[in-house]
């Protein structure tokens, strides 16, 4: 298991277009992918799902921890950082 801590640097917070993104990006790695909110380990969301992020309600300056377990678990991780870092950018 890999995971990585993140501020969300994004004006508008994960909304439709960033949780689309990074839901694209996630789905292709097969390890599985989960996120928590503000270190709160009695919320956890999927992060291949669209549906399981919007609902999370992140805002610019909460932290999120993404969290691959799998085979590509490394990979995984470091290409969700990347995505977040960087905006959110397609």
């Amino acid at each position: 298991m890999k995971k990585v801590s993140l501020i969300v640097q994004n004006e508008e917070g994960l909304h439709a277009r960033p949780v689309t993104i990074f839901v694209n990006a996630a789905s292709s790695f097969k390890s599985n992918i989960t996120v928590i909110k503000n270190s709160n380990p009695d919320k956890v969301y999927v992060g291949k799902s669209i549906i399981s992020l919007m609902s999370m309600a992140a805002s610019k300056g909460d932290e999120i921890t993404i969290i691959a377990d799998g085979e590509d678990e490394e990979s995984a991780v470091m290409n969700l950082q990347c995505v977040v870092e960087g905006g959110f950018s397609s």
